[in-house]
C-alpha cells in the first residue's frame, strides 16, 4: 500500500511517498481502508519537530490522525458486524500507522459510524474540528446578545465557531483575511467580517460592538493577532487561546485578572478528548441535518501530501484542506 512518511524533521520536502505492508489488526483493532485524509495545521508543525513537548513523534513516522473511509477487518475482541460500514476515525492503532496512507490501524471502540446522507469527505472534516468546535464552545460559551469575535475564521475550524455561535443567538465578529474568506463567513452567519491583515482592524471591532468590545475571542490565529484581539476584551470577557500560526498568544495574567477576563489556553483543547467521540457524533448529526457546514476548500491526491502542507503553511487554503486516496 501507498504511505507518505515524513522522514525527517523539516519542510514539506521531507514528506515521501513510499510503499508498505498492508496492516493487520491486532486484538480490538480495526483495518480502515482509508478514502479521505484530514490534514491539519498541526500536523506541518509537527513535521517541522515543533511541540515535541505536546507530541511525542520521531521520525520517520506517518502523519496524520484522522480518516474516513471503511471498515475491511477487525481483530478478535472487535465487533465484526464493523466490516463493510462507513466511518470516521482517530488514527492510534500502533505500529506506527497514522492517517497518510491507503489503509490505516484504528481502536475497534472508537470508530465512528458516517451517517447516511452524508459524504467521507464531510466527515472526515467534522472529525477534529467538529469536536474542538464544540468542546470550545463548552468551555467558553457563547450566549445569546454576546459579541463574539472569532479569529482565523476562515479556517475549517473558524468555520464552524462563526456558525455554532451564530446558532447560539451570538453577535459574531469574524476575522479573517482576505475578501474571499470574508464572503465566506459573512455567508455562513457573521453580523460582522473585518480583514486583520489591515491595520486598525481591532479598532473597527470595537466599534462594531459600540465601544465595548467583545464579550468572547475564540482566538484561532495567535500571535500578533492575538494579542490585538486581548485587547478588546470587555472587563469580566472570555478569552480561548488556542491558536497557533502565529505562536500561542501570549497574556499578560497581572492584566488579565485586573480585567476580570478568564483566559482559557490549549491546555482545553488537549483535554478534550475524553468526550471526543460524542462530539463528533453530534457535529455529524448536525451536518446531516444541515445545521452546519463544513467547507472543504481544497483537496489534494495523497501523493502530494507536501504541496498540501506547503499551501497550509503559505495560507493559501480556505476551510478544509484533505487528502484524498
Amino acid at each position: 500500500m501507498r504511505v507518505v512518511q515524513a522522514a525527517s524533521f523539516g519542510g514539506p520536502e521531507v514528506l515521501v511517498t513510499s510503499e508498505a505492508p498492508d496492516p493487520v489488526a491486532g486484538p480490538g483493532q480495526a483495518v480502515v481502508a482509508v478514502s479521505v485524509v484530514d490534514a491539519l495545521f498541526v500536523d506541518t508543525q509537527i513535521r517541522r519537530g515543533l511541540g515535541g513537548e505536546h507530541f511525542a513523534v520521531r521520525p520517520p513516522y506517518v502523519p496524520g490522525g484522522g480518516v474516513a473511509g471503511t471498515v475491511t477487518a477487525v481483530g478478535e475482541g472487535a465487533d465484526a458486524g464493523w466490516i463493510g460500514r462507513s466511518v470516521a476515525a482517530h488514527t492510534g492503532g500502533g505500529g506506527g500507522y497514522g492517517g497518510y496512507t491507503e489503509q490505516t490501524l484504528a481502536p475497534a471502540e472508537e470508530l465512528i459510524p458516517v451517517p447516511d446522507g452524508l459524504g467521507l469527505q464531510e466527515a472526515a472534516a467534522l472529525l477534529h474540528d467538529g469536536n474542538t468546535a464544540l468542546g470550545l464552545l463548552e468551555t467558553t460559551g457563547a450566549r445569546a446578545g454576546e459579541w463574539v469575535l472569532v479569529t482565523a475564521a476562515g479556517g475549517g475550524l473558524g468555520i464552524l465557531l462563526v456558525q455554532l455561535a451564530h446558532a447560539a443567538g451570538a453577535r459574531v465578529v469574524a476575522a479573517a483575511r482576505g475578501k474571499q474568506k470574508l464572503d465566506l463567513v459573512a455567508e455562513l452567519g457573521a453580523d460582522v467580517a473585518v480583514d486583520y491583515s489591515e491595520a486598525g482592524w481591532s479598532e473597527r471591532v470595537r466599534e462594531a460592538t459600540g465601544g465595548t468590545g467583545v464579550d468572547v475571542v475564540f482566538d484561532g490565529a495567535g500571535g500578533e493577532i492575538g494579542a490585538a484581539a486581548f485587547e478588546i476584551v470587555a472587563p469580566g470577557g472570555r478569552f480561548s487561546a488556542h491558536g497557533a500560526p502565529g505562536g500561542f498568544t501570549q497574556i499578560d495574567r497581572h492584566e488579565a485578572e485586573r480585567r476580570g477576563v478568564t483566559v482559557r489556553g490549549i491546555e482545553q483543547v488537549q483535554g478534550l478528548g475524553a468526550s471526543a467521540r460524542r462530539r463528533v457524533e453530534r457535529a455529524l448529526a448536525e451536518a446531516t441535518a444541515g445545521r452546519i457546514r463544513p467547507v472543504i476548500g481544497q483537496t489534494f491526491p495523497l501523493e502530494r501530501a507536501a504541496d498540501a502542507h506547503a499551501a497550509i503553511e503559505a495560507r493559501e487554503v480556505i476551510g478544509k484542506t484533505l487528502l484524498l486516496t
